[in-house]
């Protein structure tokens, strides 16, 4: 697994607004200590509201089934054991706006 693997993970409870269930999610840090951060994704298009949501389209590079919205503002750190499977890979172009979102969201 890579930075920018499109994965589906398991987020068993959710509290509130929080993302929950098995979902696709953008693998955004490396593997080296058995957590990783994601992006969890979601198909409910009205997430384009929120400011750091960005909208993916279905690819054969990205394998997703349908319309995402990739919730830059729920970077979520997790067990890797947490992730199901590698469905797919985001292309460089969406891997370049998440990156900036993600400079910008974390910005002190």
């Amino acid at each position: 697994m890579k930075k920018g693997d499109i994965c589906l993970i398991n987020l068993e409870a959710g509290l509130g607004h929080e993302q929950y269930g098995q979902r696709p999610a953008i693998l955004v840090s490396n593997i080296n200590s058995g957590i990783v951060s994601v992006i969890p994704l979601t198909s409910n298009m009205e997430a384009l509201r929120f400011p750091f949501a960005l909208a993916i389209l279905p690819s054969q590079q990205n394998k997703l089934q349908t319309e995402s919205v990739a919730l830059v503002f729920h970077l979520k750190s997790i067990d890797q054991s947490r992730i199901i499977k590698v469905v797919g890979q985001t292309d460089r172009d969406t891997k370049q706006k998440i990156n900036k979102m993600l400079k910008e969201l974390l910005e002190l």
